[in-house]
């Protein structure tokens, strides 16, 4: 690798791990918020919160490295435009491809990430995300087991326990179950305990009474009872763990789907066929992202005003290679066994926007009417 490549590449590298830093964390503190004040809601520890929302992260740094590899290319080219050292470059005899080249280089060390990320880490991180939701909805101490405050486990549902003892044991229990439309029934008790059954948690209440309210006819019926168990495990019905996520399968599975794969996910060969390929499209946008900024600002030429014209023109680029992404994707889901090509379009139409805007900058004169001694001649 020459010199110049080196040290064009290094400068790339430097401000795409910038801005990709920052990025990811805006991002990040973004979908953190939510996740915390929700896990907060349910009784969850710190350590829980910071384990899910770091198996969020390559979701996360998946959706944000083209967004730094076309930032860290438009500001390097933009700097060294600036300081004229593409001039002195481009004087020496560098045409626009050969100046291009450790941008490709970049581009492919952006995709190789792509790769690892959306191939590896993000159905390894997917998954056990869903697994550990699954186990949190599950974890019935964390939602249930809170003395003093009454809790809302789940719509129309309310419950309340005054204290818990150090064996497991609850005192004065508060159940108010109002899930059906045409009665209300609460339950209170002296004791319960919480135990595991293989058709789910139950709620075992010593002691008690039960009333139901009838909404229709408003009357009240009150039972008593020396023990009575109440179903809790139907409250979490959010959770997936009992089969796997589309987003946690592996690019081969998706490419070749059996009937296992089928049955368990629940979704169509098509779609699964159609997913795969998008992950190879994000890589191949992973790619073009760079090339894209960096040929916009290179075709732009060089000016002592700036180069805020071609930046802005960069940044049209961009927003048109996200209308192709979601065109293309929208024409393949309307038939994914004969128009799955289409979600390849923006990676396609990222390097023929490339292509095209090397082409005119190795023309200084393409838009422009050609000097009058070259006319003449």
């Amino acid at each position: 690798m020459a010199r110049f490549d080196r040290y064009m590449l290094s400068q790339l590298l430097v401000l795409f791990g910038f801005f990709s830093l920052i990025l990811v964390l805006i991002y990040w503190i973004n979908r953190a918020v939510r996740l915390f004040d929700r896990l907060i809601a349910d009784g969850q520890s710190a350590w829980v919160f910071l384990e899910l929302t770091s198996l969020s992260l390559p979701s996360i740094i998946r959706i944000v490295l083209p967004l730094s590899a076309f930032v860290a290319a438009v500001y390097v080219t933009n700097r060294m435009s600036q300081e004229s050292e593409l001039t002195v470059v481009q004087a020496t005899g560098y045409s626009p491809w050969r100046l291009a080249r450790p941008v490709i280089y970049f581009g492919v060390f952006v995709a190789l990430l792509m790769s690892a990320l959306v191939h590896v880490l993000v159905p390894l991180s997917s998954e056990r995300l869903i697994v550990r939701q699954a186990e949190i909805s599950e974890n019935m101490t964390a939602r249930l087991l809170t003395p003093g405050e009454f809790l809302t486990p789940a719509p129309g549902v309310t419950f309340y326990v005054r204290d818990i003892t150090d064996n497991g044991e609850m005192l004065d229990i508060f159940l108010s179950d109002s899930l059906s439309e045409e009665r209300r029934t609460t339950y209170t008790a002296a004791r319960a305990y919480l135990i595991r059954t293989d058709t789910g948690p139950q709620l075992v209440m010593i002691d008690g009474l039960t009333q139901i309210l009838n909404l229709n006819t408003n009357r009240l019926l009150t039972t008593g009872f020396e023990d009575f168990a109440y179903d809790v495990g139907a409250l979490f019905t959010e959770s997936d763990a009992a089969g796997r996520s589309v987003t946690g399968l592996w690019t081969w599975e998706m490419l070749n789907p059996s009937d296992a794969v089928l049955q368990e996910t629940g979704a169509a060969a098509d779609d699964l066929w159609l997913r795969g390929h998008d992950r190879f499209a994000q890589t191949a946008l992973g790619f073009v992202a760079g090339l894209v900024g960096f040929a916009a600002l290179v075709a732009g030429g060089f000016s002592r005003f700036g180069l805020w014209r071609s930046i802005m023109f960069a940044v049209g680029l961009v927003i048109l290679l996200k209308v192709l992404e979601s065109t293309g994707a929208s024409i393949a889901r309307g038939n994914p066994s004969l128009l799955w090509p289409f979600v390849y379009l923006a990676g396609i139409g990222g390097l023929c926007i490339t292509a095209l805007l090397l082409h005119i900058a190795a023309r200084p004169y393409f838009f422009k009417r050609k000097p009058r001694a070259e006319a003449a001649a």
